[in-house]
């Protein structure tokens, strides 16, 4: 096996830990371990990757279905059933695919190989190619005669609305900007997420119909809660976190160039600021930190700027910047500051590292500790310190160290929370929205809730969020109660669901007493689903299968320093069909049979056999003739993704 001459750390695999194996005559194991009544059984577990996305994607499903594992039916592409199977949990491939930090990635067994699958970019090319060829969801079924509101159209909002609609159940959102999209679309720079694929996905959204569309409606000020008790069967609050958190520094609520990540973001996304200021420093090291930079650089500043004109006046909504200024503007000095180290700092990895190509500068370690004032109600800089965070997670100044950053421009992206004003009656002193574990608000029957208004998170948090909340309203209106969550929450590949769409269905039970279901056509033989309760460790599976792959990249447009200034192309470029492809070849499958035939092969009884094809399916490739099977457990040891335990036996 060839491994790159710069990996750091030579590639093993071992089976068995230094002293947990004895080796022993194979001949006699083979002619003795029948005593042991143990044969294989085929047991599908959920991979790390699945386990780890918070919106609960199929994610092994989608990857098999691109790789050619797992075939379509016979009227759809594969592009188009890796679509359907993808957004059965998230209906937004497009932009998932190029904004999630993927969780999963960090969880991908592959990282024990070599590094991980790009999930991302595969999932980008699922969601570009449903653009391109304009695929559209599922017919739904019938409307039932059940309305539920919908207090805001962020990704929490949205997906709520997409799974209540396909299971027949109707909603009115409410948005109060003009523009449906929530943080994708007044959140994220539009070079992130490009607004005319973001419109097609919420517009396919729409498409299932039964979904009405309320813009510029404030619930609390254009309607209060008593009217939406009044009018709606249940209300699902997604209203995100749109109030920006300041520093907790005297005169940071006087000092108007102090502004909040979040409203910096929404002047930009609003395309009302073009310009912003000389020297921009902001306190973060998160995700929306790096966003504000990363856009502060593109912007830029113009020389001798009118006061009315000044980036906070635009952000405090008195004015607007003239797109006449975008010819004149030059670099800003932007500065990012942190209180944890760059390799601690919460923001992705990649994120961090485009900015510092982009030339935003990255102070490390320190905290804010005064907000220096020059001229009534204007900060000139911020004295920072280096610092310390004690046993409770509180930052502590380290004496001694203090330095100051000049500022036209100070950003706070510290934390957001929500805007709750004339809806105070539901929320916490924290400004969020208090749940249970089915996302029902304590004590307001009928109400809901998913999203940052939770806990501020990722998007793909939300989005699972909103498909449990949808669940719990359902059992609301239909007067059960909500059915217990599975330990391993997200969604599963489902082989009953493959037999059906395969026509290989089980026959029905006659209630024929038999002895073994072996050659029962009513039963789906040798197979556990454990999937709702285990996720399938490395340790577990056969590594030494996998050689080393370099991972298939997309290309990534990132200005440096010389160029970023006015760069609003996008940043991830799709992977084409072949490279998509061999991406997901890389995926080991963890937990599901991939169809390698080690098994087979290895099988010194030729116990182990391939089912005929014409009965062949995901999950039934392979089966076992128990009268031949002596419990040698070769099979087991060469199974690459874990998909054989040694049972059936004591």
């Amino acid at each position: 096996m060839s491994t790159p001459a710069d990996n750091e750390q030579p590639l093993t695999f071992r089976k068995f830990e230094e002293g947990a194996f004895k080796w022993r005559n194979y001949q006699e194991n083979i002619f003795n371990e029948d005593t042991s009544h143990k044969c294989p059984t085929y047991v599908h577990r959920t991979p790390p990757c699945q386990g780890s996305c918070p919106s609960g994607e199929d994610i092994r499903g989608w990857l098999q279905i691109v790789r050619g594992i797992e075939k379509p039916p016979e009227d759809m592409t594969w592009q188009e059933y890796a679509f359907r199977r993808s957004t059965d949990a998230n209906p937004f491939p497009s932009m998932m695919g190029r904004v999630c930090p993927a969780p999963c990635e960090d969880g991908c067994n592959r990282n024990n190989v070599d590094e991980f699958v790009g999930i991302n970019a595969v999932e980008q090319y699922i969601g570009d190619t449903a653009f391109d060829e304009n695929f559209r969801f599922d017919e739904p079924v019938a409307l039932k005669n059940h309305k539920i509101a919908i207090i805001g159209t962020g990704p929490a909002g949205l997906a709520a609305a997409y799974q209540l609609r396909r299971r027949g159940y109707g909603s009115v959102l409410f948005e109060k900007q003009s523009e449906l999209g929530g943080m994708f679309r007044f959140g994220i720079p539009g070079y992130r997420t490009p607004r005319h694929i973001l419109d097609h996905e919420i517009k396919r959204i729409l498409d299932l119909g039964g979904i009405e569309v309320r813009l510029n409606t404030r619930v609390g000020t254009d309607i209060s809660i008593a009217q939406l008790e009044e009018d709606y069967d249940a209300v699902i609050w997604a209203i995100g976190c749109q109030s920006g958190r300041g520093l907790p520094l005297d005169g940071w609520k006087e000092a108007s160039n102090c502004v909040s990540g979040v409203a910096f973001l929404e002047a930009f996304n609003k395309g009302d600021m073009k310009v912003t200021a000389e020297k921009v420093v902001c306190v973060g090291g998160g995700d929306t930190s790096v966003d504000v930079v990363s856009v502060a650089r593109r912007l830029g500043k113009i020389d001798d700027i009118n006061q009315k004109d000044r980036p906070e006046a635009v952000i405090g909504g008195y004015a607007a910047h003239d797109s006449a200024m975008t010819a004149a503007r030059e670099g800003s000095d932007v500065v990012l500051t942190s209180l944890f180290k760059r390799k601690e700092m919460t923001a992705t990895e990649v994120e961090v590292a485009d900015a510092t190509t982009e030339g935003v500068r990255i102070v490390d370690g320190v905290m804010p500790v005064e907000i220096l004032m020059g001229e009534p109600g204007r900060a000139t800089g911020l004295k920072m310190a280096r610092c310390e965070v004690d046993d409770k997670g509180v930052p502590v100044p380290i004496e001694g160290t203090e330095f100051e950053l000049e500022a036209d421009l100070i950003v706070s992206a510290i934390g957001q929370g929500g805007d709750l004003e004339g809806i105070e009656e539901i929320g916490n002193d924290r400004q969020f929205i208090d749940t249970d574990a089915f996302f029902r608000i304590p004590g307001r029957e009928k109400h809901f809730v998913a999203g940052d208004i939770v806990r501020p998170h990722l998007l793909t948090t939300a989005i699972g969020q909103a498909s449990i909340a949808a669940a719990s309203v359902i059992s609301y209106l239909s007067g059960t109660d909500p059915s217990r969550r599975p330990k391993v929450d997200v969604n599963h590949f489902n082989l009953l669901n493959k037999l059906n769409e395969a026509r290989l269905a089980p026959t029905d039970y006659d209630n024929t007493q038999v002895r073994g279901t072996d050659g029962a056509e009513f039963a789906v033989h040798n197979f556990e689903d454990r999937s709702a309760h285990e996720i399938i460790p490395s340790d577990e599976l056969f590594l030494a299968h996998f050689p080393y792959e370099d991972r298939v990249k997309r290309e990534s447009r990132v200005p440096d320093a010389d160029e970023v200034l006015g760069h609003f192309e996008e940043r991830h470029l799709a992977l084409s069909e072949e490279q998509a492809v061999a991406e997901s070849n890389r995926c080991m499958s963890c937990g599901m049979c991939f169809e390698c035939d080690n098994c087979v092969i290895y099988c010194p009884q030729t116990a182990v056999f391939r089912v005929k094809k014409d009965q062949s399916t995901l999950g039934r490739y392979v089966d076992t003739d128990y009268n031949k099977c002596i419990g040698c457990h070769i099979c087991a040891d060469v199974c690459p993704t874990g998909y054989i335990d040694m049972g059936l036996g004591k």
